[in-house]
């Protein structure tokens, strides 16, 4: 008796969540007042319609091809996000690089160089051996582990270093024939 209860109860169930649902469907169906959209009820317009129905409104109505050649012209994306600069010592012995970008760039460290990050520059060790060099007793933040590095101290690859004042960088660990692959963030200087 219990499963042919439990059989019966099931099928009314099922029957009344079929109900339900196509009483349902039938009144959301019925719900929309406007058409398909791209229909004379519903358009579809574009970006550059919309900018160009502005501009004609602000203009006052001027002409649309005018305002298509300006607005085609006023979406033309800046690319000048870095500033570069090379300068000389007075006895030509040393040269360095100063970059700024706010972009991530890849920079190659040759034996020899340093790399001096400017206040709140960030450094990713991409390949290479490489130790932190700083003037001081304070080091880099390795935001990755959560520790500082101090002087002379090994760098881990794909670690994201921060430098939170300027004069501090990273150079290529001694004896290594290779150089290294920097990803950078920030100003920097190859010394």
């Amino acid at each position: 008796m219990k499963s042919r209860y439990k059989v019966s109860l099931a099928a009314v169930l099922i029957g009344g969540g079929i109900v339900a649902g196509s009483l349902m469907n039938n009144s959301v169906n019925g719900a929309s007042s406007s058409g398909q959209p791209g229909t004379a009820d519903d358009p579809v317009v574009t970006k550059s319609y919309v900018d160009q129905k502005i501009a004609q409104a602000v203009k006052g109505g001027v002409s649309s091809s005018s305002t298509s050649s300006k607005t085609a012209s006023s979406t033309a994306p800046a690319t000048n996000t870095t500033t570069s600069m090379s300068s000389v010592t007075s006895n030509a012995a040393k040269s360095s690089t100063v970059e700024q970008t706010e972009a991530l760039k890849v920079v190659d460290v040759k034996p020899g160089q340093k790399l001096i990050a400017k206040a709140g520059a960030e450094f990713i060790l991409r390949n290479g051996n490489a130790v932190v060099y700083s003037m001081d007793a304070s080091g880099v933040i390795d935001i990755t582990s959560g520790t500082e590095i101090v002087h002379n101290q090994a760098v881990e690859k794909n670690h994201l270093l921060s430098f939170p004042r300027e004069g501090r960088g990273i150079q290529v660990k001694e004896g290594q024939k290779f150089g290294l692959v920097v990803m950078v963030r920030g100003g920097y200087t190859i010394q």
